[in-house]
């Protein structure tokens, strides 16, 4: 009688498909060991390296990527089955993982299939779950609280609504083991419908809750006839490649759900609309509201702006992209002005009469320090934020998490924002200031009553934006002027003149 094995000493630790290390695992090859392969004569035969280890079947995922397949237990794992005693250890690890499914009652039909991923460094010691086709979800024989499942959503209470997270946690179980399926003709039905529905919701609402833009939802609707070629074809030719496509996007789609509580009483309906309430507490700070109105009200703007992109601590991917698009235009057409400004900064400086006007000499420097400024800001920025921070949904909100945790939360990123755009004004105004001070100083009365009234409209007209961002509107002050006059009675007035009359 052969020998029962031991899984005491096994470990299994619930996890979930989105911690699978698959793309944190690198293997580097030595550079000293090359050497040119000798390829054997005739057809080339790989079914040696192919071939079973143990019933394990060496797969190849449509990436590249090398894990390996137990058609008898229905098992996955990207441990590299062919090392010394590792077939023996994964296979305490199944035991013990079934034998703990019967311990907890769990009926488990026979498409469920097993993951166990191997802890780093300790072969004892696995993660796992299991993938039901049947119902779309993963599972674990044990209760289980997943802060990587939940992420920053808060408030989940319903278990219809924790079962979009477990959903999108199966397709991405299907992305990563694509290999060996068929792809049900009713699942392509369905993306389908929720790609079209998604395109129509971009092109009708300013709002729209899809994960993607427009021009990409556009490239899904693209694919959807060449899957429904490959959709219900069983054992004709393999379909990964389709399966990982469909799995891919039925996973952003799941998740965009289970992020915007859908079928959940005050469900997100849209982008802007936060499900915590506003828990921004540094509008009222006295010294933001002085940086807003120094710096010309550029950072209220982006602040409204940051505030439609990160709603509920997750990004809005779509609006990301629009908003980085849109600050690369404007930092690129700021350099210009700043290399122009500056230039002009320098001419004026070697004026002969300027040089004889110190406060003139002093405002133009520091007009030409601020379009300095305006200019190494904006390409700092463009180095900084604009590539590093845009490549994909985990950076940007991995980012904007960062900015939101610091002490004035989403307001320093938007101070920061508006410092290439504030420091050109003031360079500008400055520029002003000093060439107002050689009119002035210079020019005779003809002159200066003609300069003046124009200088003074320019002036109300460039304060004018400045103010109605602030929402400071002459039109309010109106109200207000009225409302003074109307507190003060005539006689008042009057027996204020009568005092100055008899005194005189």
């Amino acid at each position: 009688m052969a020998p029962v094995q031991s899984f005491e000493s096994i470990t299994l630790i619930p996890a979930i498909p989105g911690k699978i290390k698959r793309y944190d695992r690198i293997e580097f090859y030595s550079q000293g060991d090359y050497a040119v392969y000798e390829i054997p004569k005739g057809p080339i035969d790989c079914s040696e390296e192919l071939a079973l280890v143990s019933g394990w079947e060496p797969l190849t995922h449509p990436e590249g990527a090398l894990f390996f397949y137990h058609s008898y237990k229905r098992v996955f794992t990207d441990a590299d089955i062919r090392a010394s005693g590792m077939v023996e250890n994964i296979g305490k690890a199944i035991e013990k993982a079934y034998k703990e499914v019967e311990n907890a009652g769990i009926d488990l039909h026979p498409s469920v299939e097993l993951v166990l991923e191997l802890v780093e460094g300790d072969r004892e010691e696995w993660g796992y779950y299991f993938a039901d086709h049947d119902s779309h979800v993963i599972f674990w024989f044990e209760d289980h609280r997943s802060g990587d499942l939940i992420g920053n959503v808060r408030g989940v209470k319903c278990a219809d609504h924790i079962r979009y997270a477990l959903e999108s946690q199966y397709w991405l179980h299907i992305e990563l083991y694509p290999n060996k399926r068929s792809l049900p003709k009713n699942v392509v039905v369905r993306l389908r419908e929720v790609v079209m529905y998604t395109q129509a919701d971009n092109i009708t609402s300013d709002t729209s809750l899809a994960p993607f833009s427009s021009e990409e939802v556009a490239n899904m609707l693209s694919l959807m006839d060449p899957l429904m070629n490959s959709a219900g074809v069983e054992h004709e030719y393999a379909h990964e490649h389709s399966v990982w496509i469909v799995a891919r996007f039925m996973a952003e789609f799941c998740n965009a759900k289970f992020v915007n509580f859908c079928g959940q009483p005050g469900a997100r309906l849209n982008a802007d609309q936060s499900l915590y309430g506003d828990l921004n507490t540094c509008s009222d700070n006295i010294l933001l509201r002085v940086m807003n109105i120094v710096l010309f009200g550029s950072p209220n703007a982006h602040h409204k702006a940051l505030q439609k992109i990160w709603v509920d601590s997750t990004i809005v991917q779509p609006r990301w992209k629009n908003f980085i698009n849109r600050l690369n235009s404007e930092w690129n057409g700021y350099t210009i002005f700043s290399t122009v400004m500056l230039a002009v900064d320098i001419s004026f400086l070697a004026v002969p009469s300027v040089q004889s006007q110190t406060a003139a000499i002093l405002v133009s420097y520091m007009s030409a320090l601020c379009t300095m400024g305006s200019l190494v800001v904006s390409l700092v920025l463009a180095g900084q934020v604009n590539d590093s921070r845009r490549d994909s949904a985990k950076s940007v909100a991995s980012f904007m998490e960062g900015m939101s945790g610091s002490v004035l939360g989403l307001q320093s990123l938007a101070l920061m924002l508006s410092l290439p755009y504030a420091l050109l004004i003031w360079g500008m105004t400055f520029f002003a200031a000093a060439l107002s001070i050689v009119i002035f100083n210079t020019s005779g009365v003809v002159t200066i009553s003609i300069v003046s009234p124009i200088w003074v409209a320019i002036f109300i007209l460039a304060t004018w934006p400045v103010l109605a961002s602030n929402d400071v509107h002459i039109s309010d002050l109106l109200p207000w002027i009225t409302k003074q006059i109307k507190s003060h009675p005539i006689q008042s007035w009057i027996a204020t003149r009568s005092r100055v009359e008899s005194d005189v």
